[in-house]
């Protein structure tokens, strides 16, 4: 099935590929009385996923849906994120028309070193620090891409930046991210997607690093279907 008509068939089932947090989750299963209660230590960790989970999307809850499907190491995906989405943030996320929802789509076998980036921003988003962070990783895409030791790299950067680094220490150390990036990649693959940056635009599917035209064609026909509704 083309990666059109999978988004389309998720549409209709209600389950668009957006981030885990903007999905239903299933119901948790009834407790008997004799029920051992969870340890601390793992609702602490739900919680960390669950705000982390959260943090990479932005805009009005209720505005179209702009997958973005990326890779902090690849190219085409900083030129979009430098000349194209602050267009798109200005007339659609500021407006409360559209909403950015960010999946993590390191690909390993041509950029080593982005697994390590992804990791840095999903530990950033659950101190809520996503957005300044991701900035910050493609900002200096150029100085880090090619560097022998990325952790340490990344750790210079992350002491620059505003975040609580002790945390964001303790959370690269636990590796509780990596199963949130895995499941991104999962999801996505099983959309059809090989390349990045690819969008799901009101889970039409848009590849590549296009003019900000192409995305303004694409989101107001998302806008005008959904008045149309």
């Amino acid at each position: 099935m083309s990666i059109r008509a999978t988004a389309l068939a998720l549409l209709a089932a209600g389950a668009l590929a957006a981030p885990l947090a903007a999905q239903p989750r299933p119901a948790a299963p009834a407790r008997s009385a004799t029920a051992t209660a969870r340890p601390a230590a793992d609702t602490a960790k739900d919680a960390r996923l669950v705000r982390a989970d959260r943090d990479r999307i932005r805009g009005a809850q209720n505005g179209v849906w702009i997958v973005v499907i990326s890779d902090y190491q690849c190219p085409f995906c900083k030129k979009w994120h430098e000349e194209t989405e602050p267009l798109i943030e200005r007339d659609y996320v500021r407006t409360g028309k559209a909403q950015i929802a960010y999946i993590n789509f390191p690909i390993a076998s041509i950029h080593p070193n982005a697994q390590a980036t992804h990791e840095v921003a999903m530990c950033a988003a659950e101190q809520e620090r996503f957005w300044p962070v991701s900035e910050a990783i493609f900002a200096r895409q150029d100085a880090w891409k090619r560097h022998r030791d990325i952790r340490a790299y990344l750790d210079s950067l992350v002491r620059t930046l505003p975040v609580d680094k002790p945390r964001i220490d303790r959370c690269l150390a636990s590796g509780e991210m990596k199963a949130l990036i895995a499941a991104d990649v999962d999801r996505a693959s099983r959309l059809g997607v090989g390349s990045t940056p690819s969008f799901l635009i009101g889970g039409r599917p848009l590849i590549g690093a296009q003019p900000y035209a192409a995305f303004k064609q694409a989101i107001d026909a998302a806008l005008a279907a959904g008045q149309a509704r």
